[in-house]
């Protein structure tokens, strides 16, 4: 297959300062695009914002996480001290709690930490070892000193060339057509 018969996947605009590309992603979401991504070397402020993006479920994901390692540390250590093997030590109660406690607090931890692990892969759509946007020369500047705003083809209001002629008026260096 060659580079022109390939499906297009969408354009992306290369950008000189980070200022631009927050307001081109502010006017483009506010045009009514919805596939939109940004690409950046470093955290840009207002980006976010500017993008219109959801709040992550990374701390609910992770509370679960924890939660789920709790509880099943402090079951595992009620059955075994109450129901598999109780033992009388000293006249203490089986269900002693407070020592049940630190192995709790640490697997509650782990929980945490094993759970977001898995959840970060699945919500980052992992192993995904290229992505098309790859494709473009001029994106290996992304991860140095360039900003570059994509719409996928994808998008309802995707048009080609309407899409080319906003990203142009929007203060974009230059716009290249990403094929899949």
């Amino acid at each position: 297959m060659t580079e022109q018969t390939a499906e297009l996947y969408g354009l992306v605009a290369r950008f000189p300062r980070a200022d631009t590309l927050v307001a081109a992603a502010q006017h483009v979401r506010e045009a009514g695009y919805q596939r939109i991504d940004a690409h950046t070397p470093f955290p840009v402020e207002g980006l976010a914002e500017a993008m219109d993006l959801r709040k992550s479920p990374v701390a609910m994901l992770t509370l679960i996480g924890g939660i789920i390692g709790a509880v099943s540390a402090f079951f595992m250590q009620w059955y075994s001290a109450v129901i598999d093997y109780p033992w009388n030590i000293a006249g203490k109660p089986y269900n002693s709690w407070p020592s049940f406690i630190p192995i709790t607090f640490e697997l509650g931890i782990l929980g945490a930490a094993l759970f977001i692990f898995l959840a970060i892969f699945a919500l980052n759509r992992f192993p995904r070892p290229h992505h098309p946007v790859f494709n473009t020369p001029a994106f290996r500047r992304a991860s140095r000193d360039r900003f570059f705003l994509s719409i996928e083809a994808a998008d309802p209001k995707f048009d080609l060339k309407e899409t080319r002629r906003l990203l142009e008026s929007l203060g974009a260096d230059t716009v290249h057509e990403v094929n899949k």
